[in-house]
């Protein structure tokens, strides 16, 4: 807050001060109207002989320890506590002579008056979100209504995603960007889970390659063909098995090609190579349900969340938790690493269950540096984090708004910038990568919301107004690219580095050279008695009991049917055989 004090001359306060010494009287009314003097009219009335002469004005600033400042000096002057202490200082002394009450009335409706508010420079302050036309929207998608708290969106530059309600199994949709408007119920789907469908990701490095989770404890590998599909996809390049409960969550590794993490119920992070389709590494520190994952820029770090109560950062390759915290007054719900900057921002839920975020030093979780709470909704908070413009984004499950702010290394860290509001409630968002944003139209993010009562998938492009057409390098500098830094061998050997940086100016579209090879498993037999022991290994969980089941329950059907088939057939043959023999050629 910026304090300023009236500007006026010594003179003109000498023949106010006069004025109020010659009538009293009047003065006494006026401290008895603001309340600040005891007693009734007619004994101030009697007393104001007793009065004692008014000193000059300069003597009575001097003696009430005040002093009259300047406009321009009171533009750099701190006001909270100024304000207060003189409030304090006119309440103690309410027997002082209506002059010096005047002085100090003066001086703070002054302060008063000339409050402006302080906005901090930014080329981000008039960002503003703008939703696509109806026609550039994905209509008549039966989106979810799976209660899990994730996205269930997953986009990429070429293709959208979206998990889909279906009767048995899960299944998501996988729809081309450009095939907008409405989408038919026939459409073709990624149908190979025998449970609900969790989690979809997208690799960053190949666009046609996304992974999935679901509750029959599997993780799979998809490739998507150019166009889109044709039919249904039921055969996955890969299939996942070795969580002992529900998957709930995928995430990519940022820097290294096909590292996969997935955290599942049964408490435990599995790291999966799919080069070798196996998991390396398992991170089991965890005492509770995962609720979020989320890397450092170069993919050293691995922060968690947990149902625990509990914010975690850990070295992905030992499973070593660096720093812990027990979040008693924030219960974190979610959590996002800050770029560069060291700094993580959770989401969360207050002692007083309302919406706040927290934000951390990575090397000292003992304490956030800030916490703010946002408001008194139910809805989970879902933070985006663009490292290109330091701004946050933070999106609640059921609003209709998305809040943004700038982060800023130094105090007060968040800068709330502006507010987007839309009356339909979200499930969730999908987020576009850099390289598939409109840089002509100065579009630094995108969302794509779900509105599961409209059945709609809506693009809502956040935009930076600038007059210029031409490319803007001041709000799109070098990002990470569709190139991997590491291989998994490289990765898991202890190497760490950055991504590969690429320009949004020249050959942005270009696409990725990375090829996903699944891999090819050497078929190994192991005979005891007839029957391969490796190719009938055991079922490990319930789930996978019951799969294996019904599997024989159908091949025991098929089998009889092969069997009475052949039964009927046998009988046929020995029909004409006896035919053959009683036939008068024979004879």
């Amino acid at each position: 807050m910026v304090n300023s004090c009236l500007a006026f001359s010594r003179q003109d306060l000498d023949h106010h001060c006069d004025s109020l010494g010659a009538g009293a009287s009047q003065g006494t009314a006026l401290a008895e109207g603001r309340g600040q003097r005891v007693g009734t009219g007619v004994a101030e009335t009697a007393s104001q002989s007793s009065l004692a002469p008014l000193p000059p004005a300069p003597a009575l600033l001097e003696g009430r320890g005040m002093q009259i400042q300047t406009r321009q000096q009171a533009k750099h002057s701190v006001s909270a506590p100024k304000c207060t202490e003189k409030r304090e200082v006119r309440l103690e002394r309410d027997t002082r002579p209506a002059s010096a009450l005047l002085v100090l009335d003066l001086e703070w409706g002054a302060r008063g008056m000339s409050w402006r508010p302080q906005y901090r420079s930014s080329k981000f302050r008039n960002v503003y979100g703008k939703v696509a036309n109806r026609e550039h929207c994905f209509d008549g998608i039966p989106i979810t209504k799976n209660v899990h708290d994730n996205h269930f969106c997953a986009v990429n530059a070429k293709f959208l995603a979206i998990v889909t309600e279906s009767a048995g199994g899960g299944s998501f949709l996988v729809i081309p960007l450009e095939q907008t408007g409405r989408i038919e119920p026939n459409h073709p789907k990624v149908c190979g889970h025998q449970g609900n469908v969790l989690d979809i990701k997208w690799n960053p490095f190949i666009e046609n390659i996304i992974a999935s989770c679901s509750e029959d404890t599997s993780v799979r590998i998809w490739e998507i063909p150019d166009g889109g599909l044709k039919r249904n996809l039921t055969e996955a390049v890969l299939e996942l098995y070795g969580h002992s409960r529900r998957v709930g969550l995928v995430e990519w590794h940022p820097t290294a090609n096909n590292i996969l993490f997935s955290a599942g119920y049964d408490y435990k992070v599995l790291i999966w190579n799919l080069d070798i389709g196996e998991p390396v590494k398992m991170i089991d520190c965890h005492t509770d349900v995962i609720l979020c994952m989320s890397f450092n820029t170069d993919g050293s770090l691995l922060s968690t969340t947990c149902k625990d109560k509990k914010l975690r950062v850990i070295e992905p390759r030992s499973g070593r938790v660096l720093q812990e915290a027990s979040c008693k007054n924030h219960r974190v719900n979610r959590v996002v690493f800050l770029g560069n900057m060291k700094r993580l921002l959770t989401t969360g839920v207050s002692r007083w269950n309302t919406r706040q975020i927290a934000l951390w030093d990575q090397e000292d979780l003992s304490m956030p540096l800030i916490e703010e709470e946002i408001d008194g909704l139910s809805g989970l908070l879902f933070p985006f984090y663009d490292a290109d413009t330091h701004m946050l984004y933070l999106a609640g499950k059921g609003d209709g708004n998305i809040r943004y702010y700038e982060i800023s290394s130094e105090k007060p860290y968040l800068n709330y910038l502006m507010e987007f509001r839309s009356p339909a409630p979200q499930k969730g968002l999908g987020v576009m990568p850099k390289h598939g944003l409109d840089v002509s139209a100065c579009e630094v993010f995108r969302f794509y919301k779900l509105v599961t009562l409209k059945g709609l998938i809506e693009p809502i492009s956040m935009i930076v107004p600038r007059r210029s057409e031409t490319y803007q390098e001041d709000i799109y500098p070098m990002t990470p690219g569709t190139e991997p830094a590491l291989t998994p061998d490289e990765w898991l050997s202890g190497m760490n580095r950055d991504p590969i940086l690429m320009s949004l100016k020249e050959g942005y579209k270009k696409t990725s050279k990375v090829v996903f090879k699944a891999p090819i498993r050497e078929k190994k037999s192991v005979v005891v008695n007839g029957i391969d022991l490796l190719e009938n290994v055991p079922p490990r969980t319930e789930n996978e009991l019951l799969r294996m089941f019904f599997r024989q329950q159908d091949e025991i059907r098929r089998l009889k049917e092969d069997l009475a088939q052949k039964d009927i057939r046998i009988r046929q043959l020995q029909l004409e055989l006896k035919n053959l023999r009683n036939s008068p050629k024979n004879n």
